[in-house]
């Protein structure tokens, strides 16, 4: 542990109450599997039109976005983006748009959040830092302490631009994949049922074929970032998390 940063200095900081542990079964339940189905099968379970599928599909990932905000205080990113996916998706049906606006829909989201998360390099706090370096399960007070101590804050911003890389990296994979799927998965005219089936079978489809990889290429980066900074902190790796993240309190 580096001398410079006395262990009392850990406990005497103040530091944020991590969040609540995420139920991943309940995730990907409303945000994938349940809109998945009710795009697919809604029609031929409930009799379901398609704009009724569409819309009752998007009130899962908005309302489980909301009560997780409400209970660990953190916007889901699961939920902004599969809303957000569904809603552009239900404009182009409402619009009656070729399907191939599909796949440039799903391919354009996550390329232009990779060249945001690319572009806040620029700024003074960097999009992969806030991505990669959470500050309720991070002690990044420490961190940047450590860093100062020993003059290693330009070591960190060439760390810091190599893991953008990576992770803007994810987000290009991403986009290619999400063109692929879509072109390959959509060929039926909006607004009938065929089309909503086929953006459900998309959906659910983009949970292993798109999501998983990406995940990986974010966990990869997340990885170097760390172990880049073992180096350059001095710090080991579980002196960088608050304790409350390695060992949550255990419930009454």
């Amino acid at each position: 542990m580096d001398a410079s940063v006395p262990p009392s200095a850990k406990a005497a900081a103040p530091r944020p109450t991590p969040p609540a542990r995420e139920n991943l079964w309940a995730n990907l339940g409303c945000n994938i599997v349940i809109p998945s189905l009710l795009m697919t099968k809604g029609p031929h379970w409930f009799g379901l039109a398609p704009l009724s599928a569409l819309v009752i599909a998007l009130a899962f990932p908005f309302a489980y976005g909301v009560y997780d905000l409400w209970k660990r205080r953190i916007w889901n990113l699961f939920s902004i983006i599969g809303l957000g996916a569904l809603l552009i998706t239900g404009g182009i049906g409402l619009l009656q748009l070729q399907p191939k606006w599909v796949a440039v829909k799903d391919g354009a989201v996550p390329l232009v959040l990779g060249l945001i998360v690319v572009g806040s390099l620029a700024t003074r706090r960097p999009l992969v830092q806030a991505l990669l370096l959470n500050p309720t399960v991070i002690d990044v007070e420490r961190v940047e302490t450590a860093l100062s101590a020993r003059g290693g804050q330009a070591a960190f911003r060439a760390l810091l631009r190599r893991a953008t890389a990576l992770v803007a990296a994810s987000f290009l994979l991403h986009s290619a994949l999400n063109y692929a799927l879509a072109r390959y998965l959509v060929k039926s005219p909006p607004g009938t049922p065929e089309f909503t089936a086929e953006i459900g079978r998309m959906t659910l489809l983009s949970w292993p074929m798109i999501i998983l990889p990406s995940g990986v290429i974010m966990a990869v980066a997340m990885f170097y970032l760390l172990h880049g900074l073992k180096k350059l902190t001095g710090l080991e790796l579980e002196d960088m998390f608050h304790e409350e993240a390695i060992n949550p309190p255990k419930k009454q």
